[in-house]
């Protein structure tokens, strides 16, 4: 589908849109790029979509090329919104803006239909605090979100246990969906260029009962592990022990652990047991 807005750099430059470091802002000018984010969403004709922080709506525009069914824009920078509602007059009907925080908007408030996607060029200062976010929805509402982060994160979102980059985020992720990464950015083609690579990371939620639903336990636990990694979880687990009734080594006994690992070399399963065994043994309330 022809695009039928000017470049973006024309809009930009009219607009008077520079890139705000204190919001996390590197805008991906190149459509040919966006269309290719765009696609790993897979057939949007019935989607929903929505996009956290679409700048000057560079993805947007590939999003509705693409054929998504509508698509809802967050945006929290005001500056923006002149830029996002010429690209709505463009496709009526099919693109709603908020001016509103992706941090705090309830996302099932504001789209419709069951086949809702998550595409976003995430502000590096909040992407995985979003993504912790989506994670943690109950019931989960999205089919697929495609995301991109900076690549140091979208390596600790995938890495398989074992790996240097192993670690929370990657068992919260994998206990909740598949993810792996689909593309990798060079720093040269944003504006302006972060100091970084970027990455887009693809994520599919497992199927009902494969899914780990106790992420506030799986967090607790991960975070006492890995807050000191090079100890064993003898020592690591200290400060999660302690907001139970149980000792460290009950805890990690009915996980079915050894005491003397350490938490780079348990596996999702592991955590997700030790979990379990953190939120049996915590006090019950009166």
């Amino acid at each position: 589908m022809t695009d039928p807005l000017p470049p973006l750099r024309d809009v930009i430059a009219r607009h008077d849109l520079a890139a705000k470091k204190s919001f996390g802002q590197h805008f991906l000018l190149d459509l040919n790029l966006t269309a290719k984010i765009a696609s790993f969403a897979g057939d949007m004709s019935d989607s929903h979509a929505i996009e956290i922080g679409p700048g000057p709506g560079g993805l947007t525009r590939a999003i509705l090329g693409a054929g998504a069914r509508h698509l809802t824009l967050v945006e929290k920078d005001a500056r923006f919104l002149p830029a996002l509602e010429e690209i709505s007059a463009a496709y009526p009907g099919r693109l709603t803006v908020l001016e509103a925080d992706g941090l705090t908007i309830d996302e099932t408030a504001v789209m419709s239909g069951e086949d809702r996607v998550i595409l976003s060029n995430l502000p590096y200062n909040v992407g995985t605090i979003l993504l912790i976010k989506w994670l943690q929805a109950q019931p989960i509402w999205w089919r697929r979100a495609v995301l991109m982060f900076q690549r140091e994160v979208a390596d600790r979102i995938v890495a398989p246990v074992g790996d240097k980059a192993y670690g929370r985020l990657a068992i919260l992720t994998q206990s909740v969906c598949s993810a792996q990464i689909v593309m990798k950015i060079p720093a040269q083609a944003f504006t302006p260029p972060p100091k970084v690579e970027s990455a887009v990371v693809m994520l599919d939620p497992l199927p009902d009962g494969q899914r780990f639903t106790d992420l506030q336990a799986l967090g607790t636990v991960t975070a006492s592990a890995f807050g000191q990694r090079r100890k064993t979880l003898r020592r690591s687990l200290a400060q999660a022990a302690s907001q139970t009734t149980a000792s460290t080594e009950d805890l990690i006994m009915a996980a079915g652990l050894e005491p003397g690992a350490r938490a780079e070399t348990i596996d999702i399963a592991g955590f997700q047991a030790l979990a379990t065994a953190w939120r049996s043994a915590r006090p019950t309330r009166t």
